[in-house]
Parts: C-alpha cells; sequence; structure tokens
C-alpha cells in the first residue's frame, strides 16, 4: 500500500478480494480485449475472412492477457482517450492483427459491453451473499422462534412478539430485495456491436449493404460475450437507465440492512441482544468495560453511503441528451464499482453478524416482567367479569392504579408494582398469585407469533433457499479490519 496518497478505504479495510479484482483495471482490459477478439471472431465466421483472418485472432488471443500497463498510460497521456491507448498498446503485441483490431466499432463497443460483462458476474456474488444472510437469520428465527420478547412500536413496549418472529421480518424485506435482484439479472444483456451511435452505419459499410449480417454479428457478439439477449436498438451506449435501475436494487440491499443493524445497535443498548463480539475485541479507548455495537455502526454508515449513490445514477440517465453525452463517463468510472463494494461489504457485514448473534433471556425476561402487568390488564379485565364484576368499575379500578404504578416507574424508577396495587384493592377478585399467574406465561401473550415463524420458515423461505443450497455457507465474511 503506498501510504504517501489517497487510498479507497472500501478496497483497503471492508470488501472482498474476489469483488475487488473484478472491478480492477486488470480484468476491464482483458475484458476488452475480449471484446475486441468476439468482434473479430464474428466478422471472420461472418465472411469477412480475407480482412479479419484466422492468423490475426489466433495472436489476438495468444495475447489477451499480455498488457503492457505503462504503454498505454503513457499513449493515454498523449492522445487523452484510454480506449484508443489500449488500441495501440494491444496491437503493439499483436502487430498482424493490429490493422482489425476494434475495426467497424465505437469505444462504447468495448466500454459498454466490458461494463455489463463485470455487472452480470458483480450480481452473482451480491447474490451468493444474499441468500447465505437469509440462511443465516432462518437458522436464527428457527432457534428462537418461541422465545417471547417485548415488541415495541415507536421504540415504545407494544405486545410481546417472539425473537423469531422479528428476524422473519428482516428475512422478508431480504427476500423482496432478491426479488429484484432477479428481475435485474434478466434485464441485462449485452450491447452488442451497434456502432457509433447505434445505426450500425459502419458495420453496414463494412458487410457491404447486407443487412442480414449486420444483424446476424449483433447477435453473434452477444453470444460470444456470454449473453443470451442485446439490447435491439441503442445510443451510443446500452440504456443509462438500466445503471439506474441496477444501484436502486444494489441501494434496497443497503437499505434492508440499514434497517437490521439499528434494530441492532437498539437491541445491543436494551442488553437483550447483541452481535458477535471478539474475545480480543476492545470496544472502547476509554471505557473498557463497553461492548459497542461496531459492525452494526460500520453497516449503517456503509448503507447510508449506498443508498445515497441512487440520486447519482437518477440524474446520470436524465442527463444523457439524445444519442449520449460524456458528462456519464467519470462519475459512472467512480460510482459502479462504488455500488458493487459497499454491496459486498454490507453484505459480508451482515454475514458475520447474523452467523454467532447473542441473546440474553433473562435480560428479556426482565423488560417483560416489567412492562407485562400493564399488558395483562385487559386478561384482568376479562377474568373479573367471569367472576361476576362490573366491567365498568373494574376498568376504573384498573385505571387509577395503571397510572399510580407507571408514575412510580418513571418519577421514583421503582419497579412496576401494578400488581401488587391490585391485589391488595378489595375491588379486584384476585390474590396477588392469581395475579402473578395470569402473567407467568410469557408465551400466551404472543399470539401466533411462534406459529407463524414455523410457517413461513418452511412454506417460504427453506423453499425459496432450495435452489441456492450448494452455495450456503460457501461465502468468506471474515473482516479484514
Amino acid at each position: 500500500m503506498n501510504r504517501e496518497i489517497y487510498q479507497e478505504p472500501l478496497v483497503s479495510r471492508y470488501t472482498s478480494r474476489e469483488m475487488q479484482e473484478l472491478f480492477s483495471e486488470r480484468t476491464r482490459i482483458q475484458t476488452w480485449r475480449r471484446c475486441w477478439i468476439a468482434l473479430a471472431e464474428a466478422q471472420n465466421e461472418l465472411g469477412l475472412s480475407e480482412i479479419v483472418t484466422l492468423e490475426m485472432i489466433k495472436e489476438l488471443k495468444e495475447h489477451a492477457s499480455d498488457i503492457d500497463f505503462d504503454l498505454a498510460a503513457a499513449k493515454e497521456k498523449e492522445i487523452r482517450h484510454d480506449v484508443m491507448a489500449h488500441v495501440f498498446a494491444y496491437g503493439r503485441k499483436c502487430p498482424n492483427a493490429e490493422p482489425i483490431i476494434h475495426l467497424g466499432a465505437t469505444s462504447q463497443y468495448v466500454v459498454c459491453n466490458t461494463d455489463l460483462i463485470l455487472q452480470k458476474k458483480a450480481l452473482q456474488l451480491v447474490k451468493n451473499s444474499l441468500v447465505n444472510v437469509i440462511a443465516n437469520l432462518a437458522s436464527f428465527a428457527s432457534k428462537y422462534k418461541d422465545l417471547a420478547t417485548l415488541g415495541y412500536t415507536h421504540y415504545q413496549p407494544a405486545q410481546p412478539t417472539t425473537v423469531g418472529k422479528r428476524t422473519t421480518l428482516y428475512i422478508q424485506d431480504l427476500f423482496l430485495d432478491l426479488d429484484y435482484l432477479e428481475n435485474l439479472e434478466k434485464q441485462i444483456k449485452a450491447r452488442g456491436a451497434k456502432g457509433t451511435v447505434g445505426t450500425q452505419a459502419t458495420f453496414l459499410e463494412l458487410f457491404k449493404g447486407d443487412h442480414e449480417k449486420v444483424r446476424q454479428l449483433d447477435k453473434l457478439v452477444a453470444a460470444k460475450l456470454g449473453f443470451g439477449q442485446y439490447f435491439p436498438v441503442t445510443g451510443q451506449t446500452y440504456p443509462r437507465k438500466l445503471d439506474m435501475k441496477t444501484v436502486e436494487t444494489l441501494a434496497g440491499i443497503g437499505a434492508s440492512a440499514h434497517k437490521f443493524a439499528v434494530d441492532m445497535r437498539l437491541l445491543s443498548n436494551l442488553k437483550v441482544q447483541e452481535e458477535p463480539f471478539a474475545q480480543k475485541q476492545v470496544g472502547s479507548s476509554a471505557m473498557a468495560y463497553k461492548r459497542n455495537p461496531m459492525r452494526s455502526e460500520r453497516m449503517t454508515g456503509l448503507a447510508r453511503k449506498l443508498m445515497g449513490l441512487a440520486a447519482d445514477f437518477s440524474a446520470t440517465y436524465a442527463n444523457q441528451w439524445f444519442e449520449r453525452t460524456l458528462d456519464d463517463s467519470a462519475i459512472r468510472r467512480m460510482d459502479i464499482p462504488q455500488a458493487f463494494l459497499l454491496t459486498d461489504s454490507i453484505l459480508k457485514l451482515y454475514i458475520n453478524i447474523s452467523s454467532d448473534m447473542v441473546v440474553f433471556p433473562k435480560q428479556i425476561e426482565k423488560y417483560l416482567l416489567q412492562e407485562l402487568p400493564f399488558m395483562a390488564t385487559e386478561k384482568i379485565l376479562m377474568a373479573g367479569v367471569e367472576k361476576g364484576k362490573s366491567r365498568q368499575e373494574l376498568h376504573e379500578i384498573i385505571k387509577v392504579h395503571s397510572l399510580a404504578a407507571g408514575k412510580v416507574v418513571k418519577e421514583d424508577g421503582k419497579d412496576n408494582d401494578l400488581l401488587q396495587r391490585l391485589a391488595a384493592d378489595d375491588g379486584i377478585p384476585f390474590a396477588l398469585s392469581e395475579l402473578e399467574g395470569m402473567i407467568s406465561n410469557f408465551q400466551q401473550f404472543t399470539g401466533r407469533a411462534k406459529e407463524q415463524t414455523e410457517e413461513y420458515l418452511n412454506e417460504v423461505v427453506f423453499p425459496r433457499l432450495k435452489p441456492y443450497k450448494s452455495i450456503l455457507g460457501k461465502v468468506d465474511a471474515e473482516l479484514s479490519v
């Protein structure tokens, strides 16, 4: 690492080697060369064999990975054009094939097709990580499907749910993301061989006005680059609307992760559930006792950055005048790799956290006992009516004692003594032991949370994960820092 100049933290601290290599300069230029080879092969096969010979193609293939980056950089400095600089460098390695490199093509032939190839591969990596997160959460939800815990609305105590049921909410969000991602994969097509403004005029000239050959060229090049489909019409570039939808999908994953991470941070504050904490991890430089939710906090920050990128791509798409403007170049060069690297880092964190979360049942029970007396008042009311008491009279008694007990908790910092107050009131037909018995089984207050969790896992989650069985547990989510 060169410590004298700025280094991208996404690369140096947060992301996987696999995603870094995918968006590296070497991978990009090698893919450009793959595009040039595919074009030459297609031209040869469609009748230009006297111009584009098999010997030339053989030479191109032999030197496909033999890249002189220094020569290309020097040439780009001279001519201010990165694609033509690499055409020059490739031609130096392939003197016989040099005349036909990039024949009939515009720069966006290699740039756009390469972007699409790399994004297609990157989405597969994202999908692999995403389904591994879902699998981890499903395992966790199954384990804690019947562990009652306080629900929260407005971050105020509400009716109990279960730890497992709450986790299904995160899973459902991620399945929506998976749906969008799988739909997006179907939208990614090759740009193909379209020429300068998408009219294929130069290729039509090469093939002496043979429209069918030009159509076949488009289809054949796309197939050679690994695409079953290609955009039927383009301007100079593939539709930047696709970039917008791609980053919206990635930003959606970021939003789902952000929601989970914030909840984890709140649960950590309550000391009821925590992310993994390494044996030698330092929580605070000053307060040695602290177990800060650092991974969840990092995930929140990275997700915030990812969600913000979506606006860049909307603006870039909306500003593509007519067949193309160049204001898309610099921002896409930065933001497309960043969007995928951010998603990669977020999902690696999510896998890491969800693989070994810690739950504290006794702390959960403590909060339940503090709040359940209030939540059990309706049950007490109904039971009192069954014993012949007036519903309205009981309601008034319970209201008075509930307000008094709430005041003691908030103003005096004491335990909730509502049940003791009710037991001491002659208008309540139950002893303290009977009232305590009404809240002793936390599970009775969780409704169908356990059953919903089981049904969702068995009917939705596990069947949906089945096609991905071969990649589960295969994603490296060890954190570099």
